[in-house]
């Protein structure tokens, strides 16, 4: 039933997206919103909650990607209330609120560092059935030290540093369905 309401939805987005210009000439609207949406449907676990969480974790990805601070603290706070809700999540969930009360871009990535170290030990073990996780990694991130994120799909889309460094990084591993 879940499965069936995430292409409903997805169908009324895609709709949605069609616009009629001045001209009257129709056009597509490809926000980051509708990617995220569209990437995180091809990944499905087999627990609800994961699922929730990793399609929270691919908005918030995606607002930092479009350096879009307020979408990130919106997202990041969505993805706190998904992670109070699974076991062991607690201090994650912690991090995900931390990213949701920053002020500052900056701050909200450099954040998203140690959230995303966490969740990806967490797929990494989760029963994922269907689809492909990238880890994807920015060895320029946070001064030198690096930054690793999830995707799902190989194209690198920097969270870390947005349309500065788009294209900075590369797929490191892939967690596929068993």
């Amino acid at each position: 039933m879940r499965n069936y309401f995430g292409v409903a939805a997805l169908m009324v987005l895609a709709a949605c997206q069609t616009n009629t210009n001045s001209s009257g000439t129709t056009t597509k609207d490809s926000t980051a919103k509708t990617v995220a949406v569209a990437t995180a449907a091809t990944i499905t676990f087999k627990d609800a909650k994961l699922q929730d969480i990793y399609h929270d974790y691919i908005v918030l990805k995606d607002a930092l990607v479009a350096t879009k601070m307020t979408d990130a603290q919106t997202a990041a706070q969505k993805l706190a209330g998904s992670l109070k809700t699974f076991n062991g999540c607690e201090n994650t969930a912690v991090t995900a609120q931390k990213i949701a009360d920053a002020k500052d871009i900056v701050v909200q990535r450099k954040e998203f560092t140690a959230l995303s170290s966490d969740v990806i030990a967490l797929f990494k073990h989760a029963a994922l059935t269907k689809g492909t996780i990238f880890v994807q990694h920015c060895p320029m991130a946070n001064k030198g030290d690096g930054g690793d994120w999830l995707s799902s799909e190989k194209k690198i889309q920097n969270p870390y540093y947005g349309s500065e460094m788009l294209e900075c990084g590369a797929v490191t591993e892939e967690i596929k369905a068993k």
